[in-house]
């Protein structure tokens, strides 16, 4: 699948009122997130090194002890194991997720998703 329509994907909820579609190629993964306002991603960490960009909307992220509102055109990283969170300032928001290696838990939550029903959700 060389060619992707985030738009055309279908989603998971990641977190409540966080709605993901996944492409995974080899070593990277991309997660095409649309946020409702409010909505949360709670502090955690990985040992997968995380790019993020927003689309739109704004998204308060922390990562380790520093803290930024973005806005659209401006972009993350997190390296692998820190702390990071966010919330959605002014939403919806947009937010597109690079990923490497692979989040195989995100994966094998999406195959199951995309297997069974585009109701299920995941928690």
């Amino acid at each position: 699948m060389p060619f992707i329509a985030a738009e055309e994907l279908p989603k998971m909820e990641l977190f409540p009122g966080a709605l993901s579609g996944i492409v995974a190629g080899e070593g990277l993964m991309l997660s095409f997130l649309e946020m409702a306002e409010g909505s949360e991603v709670p502090e955690h960490s990985h040992p997968h090194e995380q790019a993020g960009l927003v689309l739109s909307g704004e998204l308060q992220f922390r990562i380790g002890s520093e803290e930024k509102i973005l806005k659209p055109g401006e972009a993350f990283i997190v390296p692998p194991n820190v702390v990071h969170s966010g919330v959605v300032a002014k939403g919806p928001a947009r937010v597109l997720d690079i990923f490497t290696p692979l989040r195989e838990d995100y994966i094998d939550q999406y195959n199951k998703h995309t297997s069974t029903s585009t109701q299920t959700k995941w928690k």
